[in-house]
């Protein structure tokens, strides 16, 4: 498997931008440095009470330093944008990365980014799907004529083309049944997101594989998927920390309305610490996370970063999970 981290978007608002930056970059370079494969980053708007920065432009920056790392939008919300924009802007983040780019996507959930890109929610689903297929023929036809329920486009003619042909590899992000059957139907890799159980993952490969069939799409080559890591030399230190860490973080996403988060900390965190999570020693999350190669996965994402833990914690664990099981999972 390849194996990548997710530099956190969840630092507490107050804390200083500057240093909250100089603090991604640094925790970045050293995931570089211990042997990641790819690195993702997420989007949101005013994420109160978070404060995070932009994938596009970090993601930008990242690439001039990042070697033969991957840079993952993990995810970019294309409903709340402009499809123009986001075709050249990924096109020239593609060339920036030297074709060593994902281009992650979903639909977004909370209502104060829908309502700030002056769009009703219920709109996101057609919107996605309208907007990511005029960014296709952005990046591969000569003259493009678009008239459609959201975008128009008359007789343009792009000259902003991706490095990789004909686009860069798309990941659907999902969590209920609807975007996973959409990931299938469009023909494009499903990305299981942080809090979908391994059995129900297992359960989402088959309505991929069966909405991909429906529609005479191949399977594609890359299954990736998000797991929140909380590692630590011992796992009674790693429960103690995680535990905080972790009631803040879901009670942020439970305010934000995020999908499943309700029912799945309904009886406290400590049943996640297994699956979805993986909390504890190296051997405890080696065993968490190895079993996803079962499944098919190809790409493992790890979340380590966390509010309640200070950017010294952060390097530990960057630190620890590259001297112990990085090893080890990406020879699975």
């Amino acid at each position: 498997m390849k194996i990548g981290v997710h530099v956190g978007h969840v630092v507490f608002k107050g804390y200083d931008l500057q240093q909250q930056w100089l603090n991604q970059l640094e925790e970045f370079r050293l995931a570089r440095d211990v042997g990641f494969d790819f690195l993702g980053w997420g989007h949101h708007w005013m994420i109160d009470p978070f404060q995070h920065f932009q994938p596009i432009p970090v993601l930008s920056r990242f690439a001039a330093e990042a070697g033969s790392m991957e840079m993952v939008t993990s995810v970019l919300l294309t409903p709340i944008l402009n499809p123009v924009q986001v075709a050249e802007e990924i096109a020239t983040l593609d060339h920036l990365c030297e074709g060593k780019f994902i281009f992650g996507v979903g639909l977004g959930y909370r209502k104060e980014e829908f309502e700030a890109a002056g769009m009703a929610q219920k709109e996101r689903a057609p919107r996605f799907e309208e907007g990511l297929a005029l960014m296709k023929k952005l990046w591969t036809q000569d003259v493009v004529s678009h008239k459609g329920t959201f975008y128009t486009v008359s007789e343009a003619r792009p000259t902003a083309r991706p490095f990789q042909k004909p686009y860069p590899r798309i990941w659907i992000g999902g969590m209920t049944e609807a975007p996973i059957k959409r990931a299938g139907r469009l023909g494009h890799s499903y990305y299981a997101l942080p809090l979908t159980p391994y059995a129900e993952i297992k359960h989402n490969i088959g309505i991929w594989h069966e909405a991909l069939d429906a529609h005479n799409h191949p399977i594609p080559d890359e299954l990736p998927v998000i797991r929140e890591v909380f590692i630590a030399p011992s796992r009674e230190k790693a429960i103690q920390k995680a535990k905080p860490s972790i009631e803040q973080k879901y009670a942020g996403y439970k305010d934000h309305s995020l999908p499943l988060v309700g029912s799945a900390i309904a009886s406290g965190v400590e049943p996640l610490y297994k699956d979805p999570f993986a909390v504890g020693d190296p051997g405890d999350c080696l065993e968490s996370l190895a079993k996803y190669r079962d499944l098919g996965v190809t790409h493992l994402e790890l979340r380590l970063s966390w509010p309640a833990t200070s950017h010294k914690e952060v390097l530990e664990m960057i630190e620890l999970v590259g001297k112990t099981i990085l090893p080890q999972l990406k020879q699975l």
